[in-house]
C-alpha cells in the first residue's frame, strides 16, 4: 500500500497494555476499545487506544503483552458526557495481527487547517506551533486532529490561514498534564499528531 496517497492511515506495532473493553455501538455493530503501547526511540512510551469491531476481537483473541501491528484510521469525536477529554482521539483499525516487528508509530494525514494556528515558545526557547487538522470520511463526516510542529516548521505553519490544505508525516503521542478543577488537581492524557514532515498542497498550476 501506498501510505501517503492516504488521506488518514496509521500504522502501530506495539504492547498490547490492557483487556479490551466495549466502547460503543453504531450501524448494527459493536466495537471494543483497548491500549496499545508503543515504545519510542528513547525508551518511553506512548499509550494509544485503538477502537476493533467485536468481530474482530473474537478473532484476534487478543492477550494482553502481545505485540500486535494494527492499520487503520486516526479518528476523533466529541465526547458530550461531561467527563473526560472534550475530543477523544482513537486509532481505529482495519487491518491487525500479532507480529515480532520493532515497535512503530507513523501516521500520515491530508486534510485542511480548520483554526488559525497558534505558533508559541516552549521555556527551553524552541517554537512550537499548534494545529487543528480537518480529515474528511466516509459519510459527510470529518475527523478533527491536533497536531504540533516544531522549529522551521513551527514557522513556517504559523504563516497559513485557515482552509489551508496540508500533507503531513508524524507520529500519535500521548501527554499528560494537570487540569486544576473545583475538586483540585487532576491529571489528563492529551493525544495528538507530533510532525516530523509538513507540505502545504496548492491547486495545479499555482
Amino acid at each position: 500500500m501506498d501510505m501517503t496517497s492516504e488521506t488518514n492511515f496509521v500504522k502501530l506495532c506495539g504492547v498490547i497494555s490492557g483487556r479490551p473493553e466495549y466502547s460503543h455501538s453504531s450501524r448494527n455493530q459493536d466495537f471494543y476499545s483497548f491500549p496499545l503501547e508503543v515504545r519510542r526511540l528513547s525508551g518511553n512510551s506512548d499509550t494509544l487506544n485503538v477502537i476493533i469491531r467485536k468481530e474482530q476481537l473474537c478473532e484476534l483473541e487478543a492477550q494482553e503483552s502481545e505485540k500486535l501491528c494494527v492499520e487503520g484510521q486516526l479518528r476523533s469525536f466529541n465526547n458530550r458526557r461531561g467527563q473526560g477529554a472534550k475530543l477523544i482521539i482513537t486509532v481505529f483499525a482495519k487491518e491487525l495481527h500479532f507480529c515480532d516487528d520493532e515497535f512503530e508509530n507513523t501516521v500520515y494525514l491530508r486534510g485542511t487547517l480548520c483554526k488559525e494556528p497558534n505558533l508559541r515558545c516552549t521555556p527551553m526557547g524552541r517554537d512550537i506551533c499548534d494545529l487543528m487538522l480537518a480529515v474528511n470520511r466516509r459519510y459527510g463526516r470529518s475527523d478533527y486532529l491536533p497536531c504540533i510542529c516544531w522549529g522551521h516548521n513551527a514557522r513556517q505553519a504559523a504563516l497559513w490561514g485557515v482552509g489551508t490544505e496540508l500533507s503531513l508525516e508524524g507520529r500519535i503521542q500521548s501527554r499528560n498534564y494537570i487540569k486544576l478543577t473545583d475538586d483540585g488537581p487532576v491529571e489528563k492524557t492529551a493525544f495528538e499528531v507530533s510532525i516530523t514532515e509538513l507540505n502545504p498542497l496548492r491547486p495545479e498550476g499555482e
